[in-house]
């Protein structure tokens, strides 16, 4: 069996793309798996800063789309979300604007903001402008469905 280096599908021995994300299957990939890079915590909080927004728990959990299972912790007080590299939390899909919302946290309230996207911006299923989450809120933006979940 051939296993994709992208997402570690397993495929016939003689395909030559993966059956699960069509990506090239390279030659000798049949025994390892890519490596994926552990994820930095921004440089500039400090351990203790961190920590504390841990404890109040927000969370962007993504339930569907290309992404799926991915868990954003939102550790600044602002964090945009987009199709924007440069976004914090970057959705790659073309259903998504590149600069599409914000989330903002003020002690512990967090709150979610559209930013002039063309699809909108939902939360459990009614259109926003801007709104205060509550912890199992479902937000989409595009053809991701996340879940909000907070600890406050």
């Amino acid at each position: 069996m051939k296993r994709c280096m992208a997402c570690g599908h397993e495929n016939q021995p003689d395909a030559q793309s993966c059956a699960k994300c069509e990506k090239p299957l390279d030659a000798g990939t049949e025994e390892t798996l890519g490596f994926i890079p552990p994820v930095e915590i921004e440089a500039e909080a400090s351990e203790a800063e961190i920590e504390a927004k841990l404890e109040r728990g927000a969370v962007l959990v993504v339930k569907k789309g290309p992404d799926a299972g991915e868990r954003f912790v939102l550790l600044k007080d602002e964090t945009t979300l987009g199709r924007d590299p440069q976004s914090d939390i970057f959705l790659n899909d073309i259903t998504v604007s590149r600069k599409h919302a914000r989330v903002e946290r003020k002690g512990s309230t967090v709150r979610l903001a559209d930013v002039g996207s063309l699809n909108g911006t939902y939360v459990n299923g009614e259109r926003v402008d801007d709104t205060d989450l509550r912890n199992g809120d479902e937000i989409q933006i595009g053809k991701f469905k996340m879940v909000f979940l907070s600890q406050d």
